[in-house]
């Protein structure tokens, strides 16, 4: 494992745990209608996006063990260049379905480390 793969996979593991703190007991029209809440949900988004797309060039091993990579970052430019395109729905679903999935990839390779 390269050197910063440690700290990124944190960096990934804190914000999906953020969302998914803040996140619970929510309903889609409660995120919806929230501007605070979608706003720190999406930041963490863009962060988790971030930290995967160095982790893949820094250590594309370790990125392996992320499913979905492309599209994780992806969704963080879409976040972040397409802010007008950013569809509420959409990011609902993604908590509710590929977040737990990235929290236990990132777990376990955490859980690799020396």
């Amino acid at each position: 494992m390269h050197a910063r793969s440690p700290k990124l996979l944190e960096d990934i593991r804190d914000a999906a745990a953020f969302i998914g703190q803040v996140m619970q007991g929510r309903t889609l029209a409660q995120y919806s209608a929230d501007r605070l809440l979608r706003q720190a949900v999406e930041r963490n988004f863009e962060i988790i996006g971030e930290a995967v797309k160095r982790l893949a060039q820094v250590d594309p091993a370790c990125a392996e063990g992320i499913a979905q990579v492309p599209q994780i970052i992806a969704f963080r430019n879409i976040l972040i260049h397409g802010y007008d395109l950013v569809d509420h729905a959409l990011v609902w679903s993604t908590v509710q379905t590929q977040l737990p999935a990235l929290l236990l990839d990132v777990q376990a390779l955490l859980a690799q480390r020396p």
